[in-house]
């Protein structure tokens, strides 16, 4: 029998884990995997984006995904108590641009192995390649969990720590949904969030743009009736298939929102890559640009304005030679091209699927959930914490600085309820 037991050895696993075992309690941690921290290891490329550093509001806003469930555990354990935690394990942390804080080794083992070396510490006993194949439990109250084996383990607290559906290979596999269910919660509808968005426009499927980088492109998403939804100003990348980058990363859930709305029909997206100047601003520079250097090809002229692919492929949309000298140049032409700096339109008819996703939307409902304990409503005993909570920001530490809050939370929470039901 264990007092607590926690399923999935992710970033908010491993955080539970030790929040669990703080005080002396007998506390199990089953991943199905071959090792623990796989997300943690690979996350920020390699360096581990441990949180952010901006103030709370502004990681709640970051949190597009019910972000203002996160107020409650911030009152409890927030951002900078992460960072506290870390530098306590020996992992000092530096902040980089947005706030981001990685560890000053840039690498993210050294985060892991403080983790787990910590886990070793509280004795937590950790069972590694163990399957769960249900949680038992009777109408008030969970008892345990039954492992794929049909060996039963009893505990009095059990956390579910078992991450979405996106990125499986770290062994997010959507197990948890069905064992919430069971306990009688509500999953939200699960979609791709973080994730690269496909286009069957023209110049996408013959790759003319493919592997072209737009910097500090204001990137806009438009609803049905042609208003924005969202506009992220980042870098972007057309590919093969159709849009990726920071910037169409974060537009991706609208695009995947709408269309749950509009019936799965394409959705408009605009380009923006003159975002510091209005339109008629935008056309006054190019027509004085042109019209100073009159003998010049327009190609030559209006050379780094943008990248040249990117221009040369907006003087065809225009109908402009490039060689063409600007004393021959028909100022409507000039006029449309400002008009596409400030706001190519495409279509784009999807997103990659979940498992290409960075980020699951949906899960967990968080109503069901209280929010400075992690308890569930529904069921005595039971907690849930990090990725399989209807939960989900952008990156840049966000979702790990919500995996590694509602873990520690519904750790504390375990121990703490477990204690009451060993008295009892």
């Amino acid at each position: 029998m264990y007092d607590v037991i926690i399923i999935g050895g992710g970033p908010s696993g491993l955080m539970a884990s030790i929040a669990a075992a703080e005080n002396g309690k007998k506390v199990l941690l089953l991943e199905k995997g071959k090792k623990l921290g796989t997300k943690l290891a690979i996350s920020g490329g390699g360096r581990c984006n441990v949180t952010n550093r901006l103030p709370q509001e502004e990681i709640v806003k970051n949190i597009p995904g019910n972000g203002r469930f996160l107020y409650g555990p911030f009152s409890v354990f927030n951002n900078e108590d992460i960072i506290a935690f870390f530098e306590n394990l020996g992992v000092p942390l530096k902040e980089e641009d947005h706030g981001r804080m990685f560890p000053v080794s840039n690498k993210a083992k050294d985060v892991v192995n403080a983790m787990l070396a910590e886990m070793e510490r509280l004795q937590i006993e950790i069972r590694l390649e163990t399957r769960v194949k249900r949680l038992l439990m009777n109408d008030e109250k969970i008892l345990g969990v039954q492992l794929e084996s049909g060996d039963e383990i009893q505990a009095s607290a059990l956390v579910v720590a078992v991450g979405g559906k996106a990125v499986p290979q770290t062994g997010s596999t959507g197990d948890g949904y069905p064992w919430a269910k069971k306990a009688g919660h509500t999953v939200t509808e699960l979609y791709p969030t973080e994730v690269p968005l496909l286009s069957n426009e023209q110049f996408i499927l013959s790759k003319e743009l493919q592997g072209l980088a737009l910097r500090d492109a204001a990137v806009s998403v438009l609803n049905a009736k042609g208003k924005v939804l969202v506009t992220h100003h980042m870098d972007m990348l057309f590919t093969h298939f159709g849009l990726s980058g920071p910037a169409i990363l974060r537009c991706s859930q609208y695009v995947v929102k709408e269309q749950m709305k509009n019936g799965n029909l394409p959705v408009e997206m605009r380009i923006d890559s003159l975002y510091e100047m209005k339109e008629e601003e935008a056309f006054q520079m190019l027509f004085k640009m042109v019209k100073e250097d009159p003998k010049k090809a327009v190609k030559n002229v209006l050379k780094g304005i943008a990248p040249e692919r990117w221009l040369l492929f907006l003087f065809t949309k225009a109908g402009i030679d490039p060689s063409e000298t600007g004393a021959s140049m028909q100022t409507e032409k000039i006029r449309t091209l400002a008009k596409l700096l400030k706001a190519f339109p495409m279509t784009v008819n999807g997103s990659q699927p979940i498992e290409k996703a960075f980020v699951t939307g949906g899960g967990v409902s968080i109503k069901e959930i209280i929010p400075k304990t992690m308890a569930s409503r529904k069921k005595e005993g039971l907690f849930f914490c990090g990725e399989i909570l209807d939960i989900h920001g952008y990156t840049g530490g966000y979702n790990i600085t919500s995996a590694l809050v509602t873990g520690r939370i519904a750790g504390m929470s375990a121990d703490e309820f477990s204690t009451g039901a060993s008295e009892v």
